[in-house]
């Protein structure tokens, strides 16, 4: 089965290498990039600058190695995935840390994202024998038309920094169960969890070489030609909306397939006939889970006039009373992943203040022992708040709950749509049926009623429409993107031509 790796999963092991054409090899220019502890700010590793060359390598190892593992029995290419999952498992410890220390992860982020990618893993371990073909009926005598599903090649995955694990998981497994071939480019603040991890623990299940490849290295140096590579058949990206519609952009030159899941301004619908309560357990949750930097979390609360003044005060309450702090410790609420995320999003809060909402609570950093320029914002609510202030209009991607009074149901999907996203969102409407109702008008890919918007189940599709990304994830909706049929005709008795 997998060979026992000699270098350990932690943090303090020696990651600065490539992993390409299952070599461990330096990036070409003997760059590198310092790894950065949101928590303490301190260098915890250090991770190769990858080049175009290194790219370049990346590819043709792909492209090499794609079709001989394409040939490989299902149960083979099923084994090899559940051989990675029990990995997954057994250094579960090691890679929770590694959370830690690279996204800034709290425990409890840390261990849903192992669930989630564990989930995925499993759920990519079923589809070698789901890739079935099917036959249809012909118009011509004697003839028999076959569909088959095939790989389609060379899977390129751009996985981001906020849950590095379980999203490059859900597009790495399953396009290597598939009979993909995979090249992985990591986010730069989180190269390791998000990219060479995947490459130890596959090397370790018994993945042959070449078909999984992962370059790290700055997106302003190598991003454009990832994207944009000659031998990529999908391109799968999770990231901003800005940054998606450039690599879309870059990968329609090769007519490759863009699968995108892309930004969001998900909205959690309150009427006045919710359960007040648990409106607010799951706006907490849905706020403040991993600091708010989730692509699928509250951006905005859509209150009815009637509950809004209790609303406001249960969740001004419940934000004070979370522990706040380092990721190294017990705590709900950690650091954001930089500065320049940080002081964007503490932007947003002061521009909507001078627009005229309140500060109900937060809006400032807090300070860590021994911490220079900490990166830990207190969480934050705002009341009074309209849909065009900028914490509201813009994904502000922090632990930010801007308040935004409606006096109708029908003023409240108004105020939802008036979006370019769609990604997910939530109903409290107190009866599930009306809530359901109200779900039906909301224009996202995802809808959660009687909860918040931050789910995923691998056997479940996960997408959004518009400004939130084309294509989507999970099971038979991901299987389509990185296979195409093949029409494959038999013609059995003699055929009468024209001429």
């Amino acid at each position: 089965m997998g060979q026992q790796m000699e270098s350990p999963y932690g943090i303090d092991a020696d990651w600065n290498r490539l992993y390409i054409d299952g070599e461990w090899r330096e990036a070409a220019s003997g760059a590198t990039i310092d790894v950065a502890d949101p928590s303490t700010r301190e260098t915890v590793a250090t991770v190769p600058a990858g080049t175009e060359t290194d790219v370049d390598a990346a590819y043709e190892a792909a492209a090499e190695a794609q079709d001989e593992w394409a040939q490989t029995p299902p149960a083979r290419r099923q084994e090899v995935v559940q051989e990675m999952l029990g990995l997954l498992d057994e250094h579960r410890e090691q890679i929770i840390d590694l959370l830690a220390h690279e996204a800034g992860g709290t425990r409890g982020m840390g261990e849903t994202s192992l669930q989630l990618a564990s989930d995925q893993a499993a759920e990519a371990a079923t589809l070698p024998r789901r890739m079935k073909g099917e036959h249809a009926a012909s118009n011509v005598p004697g003839k028999e038309n076959i569909v088959q599903r095939v790989p389609k090649g060379v899977v390129t995955v751009i996985s981001p920094w906020n849950f590095p694990l379980n999203l490059s998981m859900r597009a790495v497994a399953p396009a290597i169960a598939a009979g993909n071939a995979v090249v992985l480019k990591p986010a730069t603040n989180t190269p390791i969890v998000g990219g060479l991890l995947f490459a130890r623990l596959f090397e370790a299940a018994g993945l042959p070489e070449g078909v999984l490849n992962v370059v790290t290295g700055r997106g302003s140096e190598i991003g454009d030609r990832v994207a944009s590579h000659p031998e990529s058949d999908v391109v799968a990206f999770t990231g901003s909306t800005a940054v998606g519609r450039r690599v879309a952009a870059a990968a329609g030159e090769n007519l490759a397939v863009p699968a995108m899941e892309l930004g969001g301004n998900n909205a959690h619908v309150v009427t006045d006939e919710a359960d007040i309560d648990a409106a607010v357990d799951a706006a907490a949750f849905g706020s403040f889970v991993h600091q708010g930097q989730v692509c699928i979390s509250i951006n905005r609360h859509l209150v009815h006039e009637d509950v809004y003044d209790e609303y406001v005060a249960k969740l001004t309450d419940r934000a004070e009373r979370l522990p706040v702090g380092s990721a190294h410790e017990e705590t709900v609420v950690g650091p954001i992943i930089d500065e320049s995320q940080r002081d964007e999003m503490l932007e947003y809060v002061d521009r909507t203040i001078d627009a005229g909402a309140t500060l109900e609570t937060g809006g400032e950093t807090v300070e860590l022992e021994g911490v220079d320029d900490s990166l830990v914002v207190a969480p934050t609510v705002l009341s009074g708040v309209t849909n065009d202030m900028p914490a509201a209009c813009n994904e502000h991607f922090g632990p930010i709950a801007p308040v935004i009074p409606f006096s109708t149901v029908d003023e409240a999907v108004e105020l939802a749509n008036a979006t370019a996203y769609g990604l997910s969102g939530s109903v409290h409407a107190g009866d599930v049926g009306a809530g359901k109702r109200i779900a039906e008008r909301l224009e996202t890919g995802m809808v959660h009623v009687n909860d918040q918007p931050i789910n995923d189940e691998a056997h479940v599709p996960f997408g959004g429409t518009g400004a939130s990304g084309v294509g989507g994830y999970n099971s038979e909706a991901f299987l389509d993107e990185i296979t195409e049929q093949k029409w494959i005709s038999l013609q059995h008795e003699p055929r009468e031509f024209p001429f």
